[in-house]
């Protein structure tokens, strides 16, 4: 579904303009994924993406002897040994003067005592390695970094073992001009700056930054804690961390890189440790790439979910359309008798903390930055201005994770990237106030586990795969949502036409493609979508809806269970199952359903169970090799009440325990036959064990037979009278994407089987 940060009176008018000028005109999609050939006059973004991405840590970063280096000796080396306002030096290559240290040569220098104000400066005119031994220092100064690698080739700050080290700046600097601006950080270097050892090191930036370094930054080990008034830890090519615990407070962002000149820099790559990350803005933010191959994680941004500013379902007009509104925050009690996680709160701003340095520059944080995220979130033809990026993990390229355990309460999304997301591993507990998990191009799950247990909504991504892993989702919008990755906008057209001469198939087995335009665009969709027998049709009497994007959300293994308020499974496109179990519970009101999309819904393996609403109601595509049930009961359901299905021999398809109130059941398994017999009872009881509601041994007993009958389709659709025809649509003005104008939601023109004949049978006892 779309989405808009409620911005005032105006949204209404603003969204109903906005509503009527699209429905005169054809969307102008400008995205090619899959079966779609394109020829485009303009700007053009092409991206291609493994559907296995296994980019590690090691393919990023090299390191050298100096890097692991924490050797030293008395002999070898040169001890400063601080002492109030004064230092003394014992060897050479460095001199004090003013209270500060300036060391001029490479070598191994260590530094001990306390220096109440007063700088270590670094300034190697040969570009040799600077290598600083922190063996119990404390290092403050009032009006500058307290560390600063001006010139040199390396610096590497070794962290002795078993000792506390204190690095600390104050809140005003004194520059020479008005036109400097460095340093701004209590720890600062201009050279490629590394740590190591086993010690423990505390930063306090009460300026502006704890840590930076102007070209690779690099954590080998050691206990680091930073407080920073902005960002925690920054570093420009690159921010590598190896190992080492790492505790961060920050007003701005927590990690971060900031190269955006050069694509093989401005990466974050993080092979483990351990983590506790609280932040105003991102958690840990990369301008192009993030790779994050274990470790642990605790990050919390913005003040975490609670804080994320109230979201509306965007209806036909807007602010949640005729019907729509605030999407629900009821989301049921699942069948462990658990409640779930509260839905984010909806509060009416997004709150003002304020806070300056004494030098009059504000730092940055949510209380005091308003950025607008260009990087569309889902839908096309949406702006979401926010009032801050308080992401758990971000990526302007692709973020990669390998493994490592996460538990995140973000303000905004958990994981994102500007482009692809890739989930090899890993065990995740994440609360969003905003999605779970967001790619602009390609989202793809190869493993893992994770539970996303409050969202708003908690899958999306232009394309959405999920080949392995555990998943469990529960939004209060859509709990799976493909959409986005195209350009819209109103000087934009898109004509499309029957033939693929302009270019080949945009796929392969092993690639993804997916092309980003701006500009004038012909497309050609080689799989006819928008006008297959099944497509879903429009709403009649209204304003024309929306044909289907390329927008896919493929299911290939694995285990996903939703529970949302909006859309179960929503794609703006098609959705293709091959194998792995899927749960849903769906909506309660009529302007969603359970299952969503504006193109075919393929089936040919795995096991699907999906609970909701019946206004909005969808099954399977008469394409599918794999059969399908859909059952709408005359009434309502109580959330907790065993729907059953069982063939002609007794043999159990389906014991299943919705979550929340429902009145259609979607349910596709191998064991159902095309010609087959089934009988369909409510209530009841099962003596086996439920995971996710599904019953899967045991037996079944005590329940109301509601109807028996005998299939003749892959897709047959059943009322307690027997079979019966697909839903045809809804009338009055309802909720959802307005795709059927004034008349309400979709029209429904699903295909299945439509013979009005009932065929019961009594051998089910």
């Amino acid at each position: 579904m779309k989405k808009n940060m409620i911005t005032g009176s105006k949204l209404w008018s603003i969204a109903m303009i906005t509503s009527l000028l699209a429905a005169c005109s054809s969307p102008a999609t400008t995205s090619t994924t899959a079966n779609a050939a394109t020829s485009t006059t303009g700007t053009t973004k092409t991206v291609s993406v493994s559907e296995q991405t296994s980019v590690k840590y090691a393919d990023l970063v090299s390191l050298d002897a100096d890097d692991t280096n924490i050797s030293w000796s008395e002999a070898d080396s040169t001890a400063i040994k601080l002492n109030g306002t004064t230092a003394t030096v014992t060897g050479s290559g460095a001199k004090a003067a003013n209270g500060s240290v300036t060391i001029s040569e490479a070598g191994t220098y260590v530094l001990s005592g306390e220096l109440t104000d007063g700088q270590i400066v670094v300034n190697v005119a040969d570009k040799g390695t600077v290598h600083l031994v922190l063996n119990g220092a404390t290092i403050h100064d009032n009006d500058s970094a307290a560390i600063y690698i001006q010139k040199a080739g390396k610096a590497v700050i070794t962290l002795e073992k078993g000792t506390k080290n204190t690095v600390s700046d104050g809140k005003t600097y004194v520059y020479a001009d008005a036109t400097t601006d460095e340093p701004d950080a209590a720890i600062f270097s201009k050279a490629d700056l590394t740590f190591n050892g086993a010690g423990q090191l505390t930063v306090t930036g009460n300026y502006n930054e704890g840590i930076t370094s102007k070209d690779d930054l690099k954590i080998i080990s050691g206990s680091i804690s930073v407080k920073a008034a902005d960002d925690g830890i920054k570093g420009k090519d690159m921010v590598a961390i190896q190992a080492g615990t790492i505790t961060i407070e920050a007003e701005g962002d927590g990690i971060k890189s900031t190269n955006d000149t050069d694509t093989t820099k401005g990466f974050v790559a993080i092979a483990g440790g351990t983590f506790d990350i609280q932040s105003g803005n991102d958690g840990i933010q990369a301008e192009t790439a993030l790779v994050a191959d274990g470790g642990t994680y605790n990050i919390v941004t913005g003040g975490g979910s609670t804080n994320a500013p109230a979201k509306v379902e965007e209806g036909p007009f807007g602010g949640g359309g005729w019907g729509g509104g605030t999407p629900p925050t009821d989301m049921g009690t699942p069948p462990d008798g658990e409640p779930p996680a509260d839905m984010p709160e909806m509060p009416t701003n997004s709150g003002t903390n304020t806070g300056t340095n004494t030098n009059g520059v504000a730092a940055s944080s949510s209380a005091n930055t308003t950025t607008t995220d260009n990087n569309a979130d889902a839908d096309t033809a949406t702006t979401a201005t926010e009032s801050t990026s308080a992401k758990a993990l971000k990526a302007g390229t692709d973020l990669t994770v390998n493994g490592g355990s996460y538990t995140i309460d973000s303000m905004d999304d958990s994981l994102h990237s500007n482009n692809n997301v890739t989930v090899n591993d890993g065990t995740f507990n994440i609360e969003s106030g905003d999605d779970g998990i967001h790619a602009d191009q390609a989202l793809t799950i190869n493993g893992g586990t994770i539970t996303i247990a409050k969202s708003y909504e908690g899958l999306e991504g232009a394309i959405i795969t999920l080949n392995d892993g555990d998943v469990d989702v529960t939004a209060s919008d859509d709990g799976v949502n493909a959409a986005g990755g195209e350009t819209e906008t109103a000087a934009n057209t898109a004509a499309s036409t029957d033939s693929a001469t302009t270019a080949t198939d945009a796929t392969t087995t092993s690639n993804i493609s997916v092309t980003e335009t701006t500009g004038t665009t012909s497309t050609t969709d080689q799989a006819s979508q928008g006008t297959a027998a099944n497509q879903q049709g429009r709403g009649p009497g209204g304003m024309g809806g929306a044909a289907a994007s390329n927008n896919e959300f493929h299911i290939n293994g694995g285990s996903l269970t939703v529970n949302a308020g909006g859309d179960g499974l929503d794609s703006n496109g098609s959705i293709n199952m091959t194998g792995g179990t899927v749960i849903v519970n769906g909506p309660t009101n009529s302007g969603n359903g359970a299952l969503d999309y504006d193109g075919t819904f393929e089936i040919s393996g795995g096991y699907l169970v999906a609970a909701g609403s019946s206004g909005m109601a969808q099954g399977t595509s008469d394409a599918s090799t794999q059969n399908t049930i859909v059952m709408t009961f005359p009434a309502t359901q109580k959330a907790g009440t065993l729907v059953h299905v069982q063939d002609s021999e007794g043999n159990n398809i389906l014991t299943f325990s919705p979550a929340k109130d429902y009145q259609t059941v979607v349910v596709s398994s191998p064991d159902l036959a095309k010609d087959g017999s089934y009988v369909i009872y409510s209530g009841g009881t099962s003596t086996g064990k439920a995971v996710d509601g599904l019953y899967t041994d045991g037996t079944y007993s005590g329940g109301t037979q509601v109807v028996a009958f005998q299939s003749t389709s892959n897709v047959t659709w059943v009322n307690e009278s027997g079979v019966t025809t697909a839903n045809t649509g809804m009338g009055g003005p309802g909720g959802g994407r307005g795709q059927g104008g004034f008349g309400g939601g979709r029209n429904r023109t699903q295909s299945g089987t439509t013979s009005d004949s009932t065929v019961t049978t009594d051998s089910a006892k």
